[in-house]
């Protein structure tokens, strides 16, 4: 298996969402993206600003609310189809992200961060309170963090991000790139397919009440037992193997 890089690479205007970013994120993403090979996808991106949110120029009174709502739409489906996609997202993070910038590092599955990294929501400060960043914010940190960084649009610092949820790990930046290679390079020893439903069925299950959460993960449990990557992988434990998936 292996790992597509995207790479947001517009640093003169900070790796802003631009309308058209949006589209070619939503493309890379969605690109061969139920091919058996690929197994991860890693967004990046070139110089100090990992994502700096919309470009502001296209949600100025130039451009009519018609734009602005398809710019807001586009990336409300980016960022829910991260976590559709079959294969895990992991964010490398290397510097600033804020406003939406943030929302995506908040709906990656996995987001990895240098030690430099910095998290923000600070659309109140020039009026535009970060509504749909708070979407991803309100569910990857506590409330009351989440409505800090809202409310103030003062940043959180990367060991602050990793204390409460909104990253996964933190390391030096020389380390970065090494780190993010190691957790892709484990994800693609196991077989798509299993990966696949279990990353579908987290998300339908956190949303849901204990019992039926349970009920349905049950289920999902037996449904995974009949799948060939399944029963590859208890034959192999029990013959002391490596497996051999399908995917």
């Amino acid at each position: 298996g292996f790992y597509r890089n995207i790479i947001l690479s517009n640093p003169r205007r900070r790796n802003a969402l631009s309308l058209a970013m949006l589209q070619s994120l939503r493309a890379d993403l969605l690109h061969d993206v139920k091919s058996k090979d690929l197994r991860v996808i890693i967004i990046s991106a070139e110089g100090p600003v990992f994502c700096s949110g919309h470009d502001l120029k296209e949600l100025s009174s130039e451009d009519d609310v018609k734009h602005h709502s398809l710019v807001f739409e586009i990336c409300a489906e980016v960022m829910t189809l991260i976590q559709k996609l079959p294969v895990p997202v992991i964010a490398k993070v290397n510097g600033l992200a804020t406003a939406a910038g943030c929302q995506l590092v908040a709906s990656c599955d996995i987001a990895v961060a240098s030690e430099k990294s910095q998290f923000a929501t600070p659309g109140v400060n020039i009026g535009l309170f970060c509504s749909t960043p708070a979407v991803a914010l309100g569910r990857s940190l506590p409330r009351k963090v989440a409505l800090e960084m809202l409310f103030t649009g003062e940043p959180l610092s990367a060991q602050e991000a990793l204390m409460h949820g909104l990253v996964s790990k933190v390391v030096p930046e020389d380390k970065l790139d090494e780190e993010t290679r190691k957790i892709s390079q484990k994800i693609c020893e196991s077989s798509k397919s299993i990966l696949a439903l279990g990353k579908a069925t987290f998300y339908r299950q956190i949303t849901q009440d204990l019992d039926t959460a349970y009920k349905m993960t049950t289920q999902v449990m037996v449904d995974n037992l009949t799948l060939k990557d399944g029963q590859e992988g208890i034959e192999a434990f029990i013959q002391k193997r490596k497996p051999v998936w399908s995917h």
